[in-house]
Order: C-alpha cells, then sequence, then structure tokens
C-alpha cells in the first residue's frame, strides 16, 4: 500500500476496498449527515418562499451520498457471486429494516421518518455488506 493510500479515508487496499467495517460506516454516517443537512437547507428555504411546509420532503432522500460510496465499494471487488449476493441481502435486510423503523415513526413528519428509516438502513447495509462480502469471498475465493 502507497503513502497516499495509507492517509485517505476511508482506508482502502490496492483494489480499491474499504478496509474496515468502522471506515464504511463512519464514512456512510458522515453522508447521510451531509444529505440531511442537504435536505434541511432545501426544505427552509421552499418553506420561506411559501412553496410548502417545513418537514413535508422525503427524508429517504439523504441516502444518496451512501448509496455513492456503497456502489464505489461493490464495484471496487472483483466480478463475481460473493458481491452480488452480499449486496442483495445487505440491500433487502437494510431495506426491510429502513421501512420498519419508517413505520414505527408514522407519526413523524416525513422528513423525519424518512430520515431515521435512512439512517436505518445506511447501518444495517453497512454492516451486512461489509461482513457479508468478507466472509463470501475467503468462502470462495
Amino acid at each position: 500500500m502507497t503513502e497516499q493510500q495509507q492517509r485517505t479515508f476511508p482506508r482502502r487496499d490496492a483494489e480499491g476496498r474499504i478496509l474496515t467495517v468502522g471506515d464504511l460506516l463512519g464514512v456512510s454516517l458522515a453522508g447521510l449527515v451531509i444529505g440531511l443537512l442537504a435536505l434541511l437547507v432545501f426544505e427552509w428555504a421552499f418553506a420561506s418562499i411559501g412553496a410548502g411546509g417545513f418537514g413535508r420532503t422525503n427524508g429517504w432522500l439523504a441516502v444518496i451520498l451512501p448509496l455513492w460510496l456503497f456502489w464505489d465499494d461493490f464495484r471496487a471487488w472483483e466480478f463475481g457471486a460473493a458481491r452480488v449476493i452480499a449486496a442483495l441481502v445487505a440491500g433487502a435486510v437494510g431495506v426491510l429494516a429502513g421501512l420498519l423503523a419508517a413505520g414505527l415513526a408514522a407519526g413523524l413528519p416525513p422528513l423525519a421518518s424518512g430520515a431515521l428509516a435512512a439512517a436505518v438502513f445506511t447501518v444495517v447495509y453497512a454492516v451486512i455488506w461489509f461482513h457479508g462480502v468478507h466472509w463470501l469471498a475467503r468462502r470462495t475465493g
């Protein structure tokens, strides 16, 4: 690993795969917070000009940056069943957990319940993807 690769965050191996689950969680949750802040700014701006009430945007939109990171890590793994299976399982369980969280927070505005759902999805997907793809890669490779 070169000195440049060691100083980047998240830390990646020579193939560009994220090295630790902590790095994956940290960067994906930071992306989620940035997405939420962007949504809040847009909500405030539109509510200020009278184009709708505050909190009406779906908070699931905050998951865009974490999804971009997950896609980047998915592409870094060599083509094979391990990455596809891990992504499908992580996606299915993550969406299910996020929908469950949104359902439990149904009384909140869409921005809040969607943000909670996006946070649950991000954590669940990151943990299952990271451990799943590493475990499957060891088993099949």
